[in-house]
């Protein structure tokens, strides 16, 4: 049965039926995937395995709080995460973020697609002698684009509750046995790292960035829990563990395997370690991240145009993502990841300090309405925007993107802690003056 959609209006209380163990079926699961496996080994040989397990281990544990808090505006208004930015931006400078997410989300899907399609057909490969990588693309786009028209509510209790969390557990079991079992740990432990990676505060942005890029849509799920707490702490838990898990076995893969960071490397790699089946019940698990993208990207859609066709938005971004999956080079992901924490770090800091700081609660049926209180100037509130921006230039000079531009940076300081900060900071400085909170 297909859930009715939802749309950005708030969820009825009859449809909040998600409670702790749901959210931690939901988020184990997102958190489990070949591109977290992927992440963690972005960290080494640079830098040797203990200070890239500590940064992943400071990176989660920060990334998952800020995800978890960022969930909670929703599942008290029952609205998605864009909504839930529109007393911090206002109703149409909430359309800028919106922008952004749905680029990043649909950028996401496409990795995923990608990354499904190289691993299934590096099986059929060895398995069959069959090289057919768009016929696996195709086929994970389908399951992507179906899951999405079948709805959040049933695709978290059913599909995930009931098969796909004990394929995560069986994976995730299998995966550390073998990895602990055939390597030598305590050798890879002991080896220095090789240098070039910018440092292990440049780590722990990484580390917090996957974490992080789900922040934009935490709200869409949230919003489904039928008490607030319940939903953090499972958000929490769940996700906690599966990217401790995750990035640190990607660390160990790679310097066992002794291969490149280029993803079809890595992935063989993987092949050669788990086995073809294994790899297989991994990329099972693996859709629900893409069904997570693309689901969610169609609800940012909505915010900016709530009467649009949600299934119809759905299978054009799934057909789109095939298109360019089939020509995509993501060997550069190491700096999507870190775009995206630039972006969405120092949006949380407004949108914490709005809801945690300054007003406490929203007002729902002001979210939606035009010239209302969260209207701003010409539906803008300045305040969130300017004190979002700032955070965005602060952390990419002090990861050294701006160089070029004569500004000298300090990655040694680490880029997402203070940008998030000061956004917060600078926020609180200019909301106060704005409104009466």
């Amino acid at each position: 049965m297909i859930d009715a959609p939802l749309g950005i209006e708030p969820v009825p209380e009859s449809r909040r039926r998600l409670e702790f163990w749901n959210f931690v079926v939901l988020w184990g699961d997102l958190g489990v995937g070949l591109l977290v496996l992927l992440a963690g080994s972005l960290l080494v040989p640079g830098l040797s395995l203990p200070h890239a397990l500590g940064a992943i281990a400071l990176g989660s544990v920060i990334g998952v709080v800020l995800l978890a808090l960022a969930g909670v505006p929703s599942s008290v208004s029952g609205v998605p995460t864009m909504v839930a930015l529109r007393p911090s931006l206002g109703l149409r400078g909430s359309y800028l973020p919106t922008v952004i997410n749905v680029i990043q989300l649909w950028g996401w899907t496409i990795f995923e697609l990608v990354i499904m399609g190289y691993a299934a057909n590096a099986v059929s490969k060895r398995l069959l002698g069959w090289d057919a990588y768009w016929v696996w693309l195709a086929i994970f786009t389908l399951i992507t684009v179906g899951l999405s028209v079948w709805g959040p509510l049933a695709v978290v209790r059913r599909f995930l509750g009931q098969f796909a969390v004990w394929l995560m557990l069986a994976t995730t079991v299998y995966i550390a046995w073998v990895v602990f079992t055939r390597y030598d740990v305590a050798q890879l432990w002991a080896q220095p790292g090789k240098g070039g990676f910018p440092g292990f505060w440049t780590a722990v942005d990484i580390a917090i960035a996957m974490p992080i890029s789900w922040m934009p849509l935490v709200g869409d799920y949230s919003r489904l829990a039928r008490k607030p707490a319940p939903a953090a702490w499972g958000t929490a838990v769940g996700y906690l563990a599966a990217n401790l898990a995750f990035y640190s076995l990607g660390a160990i893969i790679l310097l066992a395997a002794n291969v490149s960071q280029e993803p079809k490397s890595f992935v063989e790699a993987i092949m050669l370690l788990v086995g073809p089946l294994a790899l297989l019940v991994l990329l099972v698990d693996e859709v629900d991240e893409a069904w997570a993208d693309l689901y969610s990207s169609v609800v940012s859609i909505q915010n900016i145009s709530p009467e649009a066709s949600q299934r119809l938005l759905i299978l054009i971004l799934g057909l789109l993502s095939f298109l360019v999956a089939l020509v995509l080079d993501i060997t550069r992901y190491e700096l999507f990841l870190l775009l995206i924490g630039s972006v969405f770090v120092p949006l949380f800091g407004v949108l914490a300090a709005d809801f945690y700081l300054l007003r406490k609660h929203y007002d729902v049926k002001e979210l939606f309405r035009f010239n209302g209180k969260y209207w701003g100037r010409a539906g803008v509130h300045w305040p969130g925007i300017i004190a979002w921006l700032i955070g965005v230039i602060v952390y990419h000079w002090i990861a050294g993107n701006l160089a070029g531009w004569g500004l000298a940076g300090a990655p040694w300081l680490g880029a997402s802690i203070p940008s998030f900060l000061l956004a917060l900071a600078v926020y609180v400085l200019l909301a106060q003056r704005s409104f009466k909170v």
